[in-house]
């Protein structure tokens, strides 16, 4: 509400004046008596003095008055006060240059295997079966990993550096090949959501990925280590046929190929349907992948359904099939002679029990039937359990206990060799690892 100075002092003076003549009013009547000199001349008296005190109160609020509008036209004349901010919260980290973002992380782990394979054996001093953190009784540097990503706007690009063990297993351990992944991306603003990526990429398939802080446990489970693909070279595309699926077509260099050496082209058909309870992923690849020859397709079925129903737990069912056809005969009759087979199931689930602690457990089941992916016809099955603490944002810790077991002597223990004689038919380890990692946070 705005109210003028002079409207207040003009109140004031007509109250105080109202009272003056209340004051006045209210006085007791003198008794009813002659009246004298002196008793006639009081009220005049008194009169003089009420008049000037009248006087002197409009002289004062004018003096007031006078006051307050000067103070009011220096107030607008002076800049208006600077309010102090609150202080603002300190900005996310924000690892980019330009429109690149920058992310990477550094993986490493100490494994201890009960059985205690000995480095002179054919299979070395490591954890049979694993991958990427194969190497056992001793520190190791699983991988160290950047990552350069620019999201397609329309044209995109993306390139993983990565060393260490990891690489080793990835790119077959040749010299000066650090890069897991390199790829163009093209997305047009006008075709709906289709996207195409050129180059070197990791596979489709599975329900893990290469990157241990992404899965639910540390090690890796025998169906990503023997029935499926690392990567392809070649040309992905993906295109959202409806809300809630997701397609894709792949022409690639067969499997773990940046070079073909056998003249043809895999074919890949992927899909993805995304709900807020689960997501179901299914894929396909088909064609040649024995060397320096087009005869002997190999075929690969991967499915996996991931359940979320709730925010803290989840659960996810997998299951592989794959079969090659190899063994071309060199002598009459020729052609394809031996079809082998391999397919496994994985089951696994996940609880976060608190923002920094979490559990996971893994059972899966695998058969090589013809003894391709592990050297040996065997069914084996493995239990997994992995306990995680979150130290802070970027440091994670994980603690975990393995064993496999097979239905034929295959591990070794000791000096043992299990091309020769003392294999045993299981192995146990305990693996503790700690993975660092940074990223944008747009």
């Amino acid at each position: 509400m705005n109210i003028k100075p002079t409207c207040i002092l003009q109140t004031m003076a007509g109250a105080a004046m109202a009272v003056a003549m209340m004051a006045g009013a209210q006085s007791p009547a003198p008794p009813a008596s002659a009246p004298d000199a002196a008793a006639t001349a009081a009220p005049a008296a008194d009169n003089s003095a009420i008049l000037k005190d009248i006087e002197e109160m409009k002289a004062r609020i004018a003096q007031l008055e006078a006051q307050l509008k000067a103070q009011a036209a220096a107030a607008a004349a002076a800049p208006a006060p600077v309010v102090a901010a609150a202080p603002a919260a300190p900005a996310a980290p924000v690892w980019s240059v330009g429109s690149v973002d920058i992310s990477g992380f550094i993986d490493g782990y100490y494994s201890y295997n009960a059985n205690r394979p000995s480095g002179s054996t054919f299979t070395g001093q490591s954890n049979q079966l694993y991958n990427f953190n194969d190497l056992t009784d001793q520190f190791n540097l699983s991988a160290a990993k950047l990552t350069l990503n620019h999201d397609p706007d329309p044209v995109g690009v993306h390139l993983d550096f990565i060393y260490g063990r990891t690489n080793d297993l990835i790119n077959g351990g040749t010299n000066g090949n650090y890069i897991e992944q390199a790829f163009l991306s093209f997305k047009p603003a006008k075709a709906k959501g289709f996207e195409a990526d050129f180059g070197k990429f990791v596979t489709s398939a599975g329900a893990e990925v290469i990157e241990s802080k992404d899965n639910w446990n540390y090690s890796r489970s025998l169906l990503f280590v023997n029935a499926i693909p690392y990567f392809h070279f070649g040309l992905r595309t993906s295109y959202p046929l409806t809300k809630a699926e997701t397609v894709g077509v792949q022409v690639v260099n067969g499997w773990n190929n940046v070079i073909a050496n056998n003249g043809g082209v895999t074919i890949g058909l992927t899909s993805a349907y995304v709900k807020p309870k689960y997501t179901w992923n299914l894929n396909y690849y088909t064609g040649p992948s024995n060397t320096n020859t087009q005869k002997g397709y190999r075929n690969l079925f991967d499915s996996t359904l991931v359940l979320t129903p709730t925010a803290k737990f989840s659960a996810y069912l997998n299951y592989d099939y794959g079969q090659n056809r190899d063994a071309i005969a060199t002598v009459y009759p020729y052609g394809d002679k031996l079809l082998k087979h391999w397919q496994g199931a994985a089951v696994a689930a996940r609880e976060q029990l608190t923002a920094k602690n979490a559990v996971a457990g893994r059972f899966e089941y695998f058969a090589d039937l013809n003894g391709l992916p592990t050297g040996v016809r065997q069914d084996v099955k493995e239990f997994t359990a992995t306990y995680e603490y979150k130290w802070v944002e970027g440091l994670l810790g994980r603690l975990e206990y393995r064993r496999d077991w097979s239905n034929v002597d295959y591990f070794a223990k000791g000096n043992s060799d299990p091309l020769t004689r003392g294999a045993v038919g299981a192995q146990s380890t305990l693996t503790a690892s700690f993975v660092a990692f940074f990223g944008p946070k747009r």
